[in-house]
């Protein structure tokens, strides 16, 4: 469950989105959307990936490194930006970039804080992790 309804909710919703929403038609509506597949399909490796250990406040109960976590500290942040990204160009409108200069420093310092979290319950294991990945 925690793949399936996300993954056919999101995919129905860019869709829609792209078919019947607001802007511009062309060749950035569809980089919005190749975009945005990219990002959902990110974020929902990402979460089930973590499985049990997800959570939205930071909490350390394991520390995965399986996965797409092996290379990316925090690939649903990153994933979400660039779902967010895409969405922003689907839509076409200026306003959107608005959104994205707030929500990327959003993610930098919630990256931050789940770092010091894990760092702190499992010291030099996240250090080395934190060693060969990235963001």
């Amino acid at each position: 469950m925690r793949v399936w309804v996300p993954l056919v909710g999101g995919l129905w919703g860019l869709g829609m989105l792209f078919q019947y929403g607001p802007g511009p038609r062309g060749v950035v509506r569809s980089i919005g959307l190749s975009l945005g597949l990219v990002g959902l399909a990110g974020v929902i490796v990402s979460r089930y990936t973590l499985g049990r250990s997800f959570s939205v406040a930071p909490k350390a109960t394991a520390l995965v490194t399986r996965g797409i976590y092996s290379r990316i500290r925090n690939p649903i942040y990153l994933s979400g930006m660039i779902l967010v990204t895409g969405l922003v160009l689907i839509v076409g409108r200026i306003e959107g970039l608005a959104v994205l200069l707030v929500l990327i420093p959003m993610q930098m310092v919630r990256a931050r804080r789940e770092a010091a979290v894990l760092e702190g319950k499992f010291r030099d294991a996240y250090r080395e992790y934190r060693k060969r990945t990235w963001f």
